[in-house]
């Protein structure tokens, strides 16, 4: 199958070699500055790194995939990648700082994939620029150098909508159908990775509907791939059922992510030390179980361990769908807090505490925002593909009006967007008036 890639001159292959670079370079530079700039001792900026590292170490070493006492706490995508560090290293932990190091390659990847995606759908001038803008964009950066899921799941992201506008795009049935099952295989390796893109294909439908007048073209490929995203997501789900007995699409941290969204302390961001009681007192009358089978009480209990995850999982979903019938003006009140929290100009993370990065955050968020709806505006009758970009935007802002929300989680959504950006930077003209008198028009 052709790749339907651009073909490059010598000057276009230099061009984005310094590109790579420079993309790379920064993102190195910026994961040591972040490595020194943590306290002594302490070895991820985030909780959520802890959780990915060990289930790296588990896989590793050939041990059982399990965090503490979950057994599905996060799918194994981001672990996976993670793993061949500790092969690296030995018998010994790896440094985070290789794991920085794998973000700067996966963030590099994800810039190429934008330049790609740019020249497929614009052209090449729209290409570099977009290439600039996702190379030295704060947001990007940071995502690329802490040990967090945003890494992977971006180049995964940019290449299933790279195949799906190429599906869309194939002149033959057979190119679309092979596009299409490519799509569906990067969006189930990037839900692997990032579990809240397991709804964005059929979240896609509408807007299908919408804005295509090849419907029946469209629905085909969403159809085949989300065939492929089964096939994919298959073998966690066998897992997954094996270890619970129940079907599990993603995680059994559902239920506890809704509670940390819709609860009575809830403030937009994410506490869990609030349902520190509730996770103990499960888990205390679960090890009892496990006692009474490791003495010899084997009357009533064989394996209680995931009845403890999905027990927990299940009874913070309730309290927090009972919590939120009850107080709906406060589900309201607060998804417009998680949406100012996500699309605010400065940072919320307690981890940007310094009101310098805070500023050049907002100083180059802003105008990009600004930029990505101005663009937004300008190809907005361009089609299916164009608000395929603006699609993971809207998609995460939905989700996260849910459950919790930070400037974290508009990062993919943002990169996708910027392509738009890049556009319509890319179409302006300056006017220059030399002395004679006579009109040049400039671009710029």
């Amino acid at each position: 199958m052709p790749l339907n890639l651009p073909r490059f001159s010598v000057r276009q292959l230099l061009i984005w070699l310094v590109l790579m670079q420079a993309a790379f370079g920064v993102r190195l530079a910026a994961a040591q500055w972040w490595e020194g700039r943590l306290p002594q001792g302490q070895k991820f900026g985030f909780g959520d790194s802890e959780g990915y590292w060990e289930l790296a170490r588990t896989i590793a070493k050939g041990e059982p995939y399990k965090y503490q006492d979950y057994q599905v706490f996060r799918t194994p995508g981001y672990p996976l990648l993670l793993a061949p560090l500790y092969w690296l290293a030995g018998n010994e932990e790896p440094p985070v700082m290789w794991g920085r190091i794998l973000g700067a390659l996966l963030g590099t990847l994800a810039v190429a994939l934008v330049v790609l995606l740019a020249w497929k759908l614009f052209d090449e001038r729209t290409a570099w620029i977009a290439g600039l803008i996702a190379t030295l964009y704060p947001g990007q950066i940071a995502s690329s150098v802490f040990i967090l899921s945003e890494a992977p799941f971006m180049p995964l992201m940019l290449a299933q909508l790279y195949a799906w506008v190429c599906a869309a795009q194939s002149q033959t049935r057979a190119k679309t159908l092979a596009w299409s099952a490519l799509a569906g295989v990067l969006c189930g390796a990037a839900v692997l990775v990032r579990p809240s893109w397991l709804l964005f294909v059929p979240f896609s439908i509408p807007l299908i509907l919408l804005f295509t007048r090849e419907r029946w073209k469209h629905l085909q490929i969403v159809g085949v791939m989300m065939l492929a995203l089964c096939l994919t997501m298959t073998p966690w789900w066998v897992r997954n059922y094996q270890v619970t007995d129940t079907f599990v699409p993603t995680t059994l941290q559902v239920g506890i992510s809704l509670a940390d969204g819709w609860n009575p302390e809830a403030d937009g961001g994410s506490d869990l030390s609030v349902f520190h009681g509730t996770v103990l007192d499960t888990q205390m009358k679960h090890t009892r179980y496990r006692s009474l089978w490791e003495s010899g009480s084997h009357t009533l209990y064989l394996d209680v361990q995931p009845e403890f995850e999905t027990e927990l999982n299940e009874k913070f979903r309730i309290r927090a769908v009972t919590w939120a019938k009850k107080n709906p003006t406060r589900v309201l009140q607060l998804a417009g807090i998680k949406f100012l929290r996500m699309w605010n100009i400065i940072p919320n993370a307690s981890e940007f505490g310094s009101w310098k990065i805070r500023a050049i955050y907002a100083a180059t968020y802003t105008p990009l925002l600004i930029c990505c709806f101005l663009g937004l505006w300008k190809f907005r009758r361009r089609g299916f593909a164009i608000w395929l970009l603006v699609l993971p935007a809207i998609y995460f802002t939905l989700l996260h009006m849910i459950f919790v929300a930070s400037i974290r989680y508009q990062q993919p959504a943002i990169l996708a967007w910027s392509l738009l950006a890049a556009a319509w930077l890319g179409s302006l003209r300056l006017t220059v008036r030399p002395m004679t008198g006579v009109s040049v028009n400039v671009r710029v």
